[in-house]
C-alpha cells in the first residue's frame, strides 16, 4: 500500500510538473517529483526485499498491516510535501515571501 501510494503521488506530481513546466512558471514541482520517485524506488526495493522473504505470503496481508502500510504511505506523502515546501519557501523562487518579509520592515516616511 505504500509503494502504491508513494508512486500514484509521484505520477501525479509528475503530470502536473509537465503541464506547469510548459506555461514557464517555477514551482519547483519537479523537485517534488523525484522526492516522491525516490521514496517509490524505496519501496519498490523493500517490496521487492520482502517477496523474496516472504514468497507467496507477501500477497495475503493482514489486515491490521494493511492499515499500518496506509498510515505509512499516507505520511510519506505528506511528508514529501512538507519537505518540497520547506524548499520552495526558502528558494522562494518568484520572490513573493521575500517581498512581503521587506515590505514589513520598511521605516515608515
Amino acid at each position: 500500500m505504500t509503494l502504491l501510494m508513494t508512486l500514484t503521488a509521484a505520477i501525479i506530481a509528475t503530470i502536473i510538473w509537465y503541464k506547469d513546466a510548459a506555461s514557464g512558471k517555477n514551482r519547483m514541482l519537479g523537485t517534488l517529483s523525484l522526492i516522491y520517485w525516490g521514496a517509490g524506488l524505496m519501496w519498490l526495493v523493500d517490496s521487492v526485499v520482502e517477496y523474496l522473504e516472504l514468497g507467496a505470503e507477501f500477497f495475503a496481508p493482514a489486515a491490521e498491516d494493511m492499515l499500518n502500510d496506509t498510515y505509512l504511505g499516507l505520511s510519506v506523502v505528506v511528508l514529501g510535501l512538507i519537505i518540497w515546501l520547506i524548499c520552495f519557501l526558502v528558494k522562494d523562487p518568484d520572490g513573493v515571501f521575500k517581498k512581503i518579509l521587506f515590505r514589513n520592515s520598511q521605516p515608515a516616511k
